[in-house]
């Protein structure tokens, strides 16, 4: 269960990546990407920072990898502007989440055309 304290540091370090993404990198890797959220330990040392990166799974492997060899960067940009006792360590992580969703909506319309079909067929017959 998370506390209030941690939810508003990683609320915090949020929006300042995604600002720090946005603005503040001019690495190549970096291209479209997303901040969908972030979650902190108990002890607020640790954060799991969830990204999403417009591409294939080439360009996703590539831009975790330079947010990973950008974390040092984005927390001393951090420890400079947040008024935190310590800056968490970041950790990136591909938040699949959109994918799950799109697969569980392609295969409930697979399902419903499926059903709407064997409504039409006359009796007796199946779709089998």
């Amino acid at each position: 269960m998370t506390t209030r304290r941690q939810r508003q540091v990683a609320e915090l370090l949020h929006e300042e990546i995604s600002q720090l993404i946005q603005h503040g990198t001019r690495d190549p890797r970096l291209g479209f990407i997303t901040v969908t959220g972030v979650d902190v330990s108990a002890d607020l040392r640790m954060a799991r920072v969830y990204v999403t990166v417009l591409g294939d799974k080439a360009d996703a492997q590539s831009t975790l990898e330079g947010l990973t060899s950008a974390a040092g960067y984005f927390r001393h940009q951090m420890k400079q502007t947040l008024s935190l006792r310590h800056i968490p360590e970041l950790r990136f992580k591909l938040d699949t989440s959109l994918e799950h969703g799109s697969r569980i909506e392609e295969l409930l319309d697979t399902i419903k055309s499926e059903s709407d079909q064997n409504e039409n067929l006359p009796e007796g017959e199946s779709g089998d």
